[in-house]
């Protein structure tokens, strides 16, 4: 036993740090399928199986919300409580619930572990990252206490006893913040179509989740710097204006194509509210107020094409992400102009994020093939809702046109490795393979190749 001990610990050992977090989002997932699978969290008569619970488990880790069950008919009031505990697990990544328990437990957080906090929070420096996971976990905490009390009381006037009315603005505000996804109403956010309030404060939730922990970290320095000039990060501007454009562009596109089709006989503000909202949870939000299957072709193709972008990066959501996505648009612009580099808000950007920014699209691009083709031949749906379900899972956005819990055991199996690679992020997910060789010594001639 103490051999077998021994040795696992000496191949853990020699993990990278990426192979670290991909291996801490697997124990999660065992964790989690354990945790839910409870006879305390799990109504009688339930429907079940292991494949269920897995791929519950896996959604709730990746906080996208894609089910194959009823959450509402399935779990018990601890079980939800269970179920908000793992997405807020997932949605601040593992290494920052595991700084948290280690300041607690007051030990000591060296090297390593700060490598580690690095590449879970996307980061590209070790300085100050203690003091950052600090600051995430305190103001993802604190905008969910608000977010649960708003809507707790809010919905005093919805739900016949104040403990409901609060365990739904509870669940309803770490779903949002964490951009799970889930509900526990049984039709997500449709209760709640005509409810301008209900849906503004789930937009703010999830945009604060979605947009960037750097982001909000600078705007609380920024609300509290005295004196002096603040100047906000390359990351922090590429990141607002890009959200905000994708936001503004998926809201105006909807209200177009949808003008004379499903909105035909709304009024102008429940259309916008319509159209806004179904573009902010494609950020990776997963909340609807409707059934998205309503909408038409071009429409679902646009939603598709943004819950592939996803979130931003060091967030809760997955997907390719806003500044791979804002970077490759720069550099073909760029280069079409014949520029040899890209220079913004009088910075210049560094080569080897426009080499990561591709590696990760054209990455993205070949794995979300790959699995359209395989869901292709393994289940009986059209096209559109075999994308728009590759597309969520990807993005770990959780919406879906209602074929999740018809899917084959293998149709499961691939969205639950998109919703974790989605999770885990792709440069994380590629650097698994990653050696500890050292690099040579020697290089070869170097040979120009015919390109287009």
């Amino acid at each position: 036993m103490i051999k077998i001990k021994n040795a696992f610990s000496n191949k853990i050992h020699h993990f990278s740090p990426a192979q670290l977090i991909f291996t801490f989002y697997l124990v999660a997932v065992v964790v989690a399928v354990s945790l839910l699978s409870l006879p305390v969290a799990r109504q009688e008569g339930a429907d079940w199986s292991f494949i269920n619970a897995l791929f519950t488990a896996v959604s709730a880790v990746s906080v996208t919300g894609l089910t194959t069950v009823s959450i509402v008919d399935t779990f018990t009031v601890p079980g939800i409580i269970i179920l908000a505990f793992v997405l807020q697990f997932g949605g601040v990544g593992v290494m920052a619930v595991g700084t948290f328990i280690w300041l607690l437990l007051g030990r000591k957080i060296g090297l390593k572990e700060r490598r580690l906090m690095m590449i879970d929070q996307n980061q590209s420096n070790l300085s100050g990252i203690v003091k950052m996971i600090k600051q995430i976990l305190i103001l993802i905490l604190t905008i969910e206490i608000i977010g649960a009390l708003t809507l707790g009381t809010y919905f005093l006037s919805y739900y016949p006893t104040w403990q409901e009315a609060y365990l739904h603005g509870f669940f309803a505000s770490v779903s949002a913040t964490t951009n799970g996804g889930f509900d526990i109403t049984g039709e997500s956010l449709v209760p709640f179509a005509k409810d301008y309030f209900v849906q503004f404060i789930t937009m703010i939730l999830i945009i604060t989740g979605a947009i960037g922990f750097p982001v909000l970290v600078e705007v609380k320095e920024f609300i509290t710097h005295k004196g002096g000039r603040f100047r906000f990060s390359l990351f922090t501007k590429i990141t607002t204006i890009t959200f905000a454009c994708l936001i503004t562009f998926g809201t105006v596109a909807i209200l177009l194509l949808e003008f004379s089709r499903f909105f035909k006989d709304m009024s102008w503000h429940e259309s916008f509210f319509y159209a806004l909202f179904q573009s902010v949870t494609t950020r990776s939000g997963g909340l609807a107020t409707m059934d998205v299957s309503e909408f038409t072709l071009p429409t679902l193709l646009i939603m598709s094409g943004l819950m592939f972008i996803g979130a931003s990066p060091s967030s809760v959501g997955g997907g390719i992400r806003t500044t791979t996505f804002a970077l490759n648009i720069l550099f073909l612009y760029h280069f079409a102009r014949g520029n040899k580099s890209i220079k913004l808000f009088r910075r210049e950007i560094h080569e080897e994020d426009l080499i990561k920014s591709l590696v990760v699209l054209l990455l993205a691009i070949f794995i979300c093939s790959s699995a359209v083709i395989i869901l292709t031949i393994t289940e009986p749906f059209t096209m559109i809702q075999i994308l728009f379900e590759v597309c969520s899972a990807f993005g770990t956005t959780g919406l879906s046109m209602g074929i999740t819990p018809d899917l084959s055991t293998i149709g499961k199996c691939v969205i639950m490795c998109l919703m974790f690679i989605g999770r885990v992020g792709l440069l994380t997910f590629l650097f698994i393979l990653e050696s500890r060789q050292k690099p040579p010594k020697y290089h070869y001639p170097v040979e120009r190749v015919i390109i287009g």
